[in-house]
């Protein structure tokens, strides 16, 4: 990656019977993450979330450690300032759009008046003020997408984590979204791991490409690299689908 690395991690861990064994250096520029199913791409967002335990390994965002075992630092997941969008979105669908940033706002700490205006901001950011009343049970999937997104960057994260953003879409409301996501992840420019099976969600979000195998990362490069060097079976199929 051309600029500096914002967030590095080496995370040793066994998630079942898979040992993950994984180096990540993230930038300005999103890294999409790819790998074929149980190679370990959702405990990776775990393992960075501090949800899933690391046997050992060093997690550092800008100058702040999250995890060092050596150092005994394992800085839980509330205070890692990291944004999480989950591949199902998790919006209370008793809420409005408003409300289900509110809330995110609240737990986070924030307090009093910000708590409506920085909601409010977010909103106008992402283009969704006219939903801003809607419950998250009338939202199309594409808005359900970019309001889960919404609240992820509403807490103000140091970095930001998708689980399979476009999974849940159709084609039409996938291609609609991949475009929005692919130009706001790049103008938004904080450091951001993206987690997808999709090849052409992998050409479009990502500058640079992880493809994981097996709990390891077997190859890393842009779409162009990848394809003028597959590194393996996986990443041959992947880039003539």
């Amino acid at each position: 990656m051309s600029e500096a690395p914002r967030l590095t991690a080496r995370l040793r861990a066994r998630a079942g019977t898979l040992a993950l064994d994984v180096e990540l250096a993230l930038g300005e520029s999103p890294l999409v993450l790819v790998g074929p199913n149980g190679a370990g791409k959702t405990s990776v967002l775990s393992a960075l979330l501090g949800v899933l335990p690391l046997d050992s390994g060093h997690i550092q965002l800008g100058g702040r450690v999250l995890f060092d075992d050596a150092a005994g630092i394992d800085v839980p997941l509330e205070a890692r300032q990291l944004g999480y969008v989950p591949q199902d979105y998790a919006l209370f669908p008793h809420l409005s759009v408003r409300q289900n940033l509110e809330f995110a706002l609240r737990s986070s700490g924030v307090r009093g008046k910000e708590v409506g205006e920085r909601a409010l901001r977010v909103l106008s950011d992402l283009e969704l003020t006219a939903l801003s009343q809607r419950r998250a049970t009338a939202l199309s999937g594409g808005e359900k997408q970019r309001v889960a997104l919404a609240r992820a960057l509403s807490v103000r994260p140091r970095a930001l984590l998708l689980d399979e953003p476009l999974a849940a879409l159709d084609v039409s409301a996938r291609r609609e979204t991949r475009a929005f996501l692919a130009g706001y992840l790049r103008r938004l420019a904080l450091p951001t791991l993206v987690v997808t099976h999709d090849p052409a969600d992998a050409r479009a979000l990502g500058g640079q490409i992880a493809v994981l195998e097996a709990g390891r990362i077997v190859q890393t490069g842009s779409w162009e690299e990848l394809h003028a060097q597959p590194g393996s079976e996986f990443v041959r199929e992947l880039l003539s689908a």
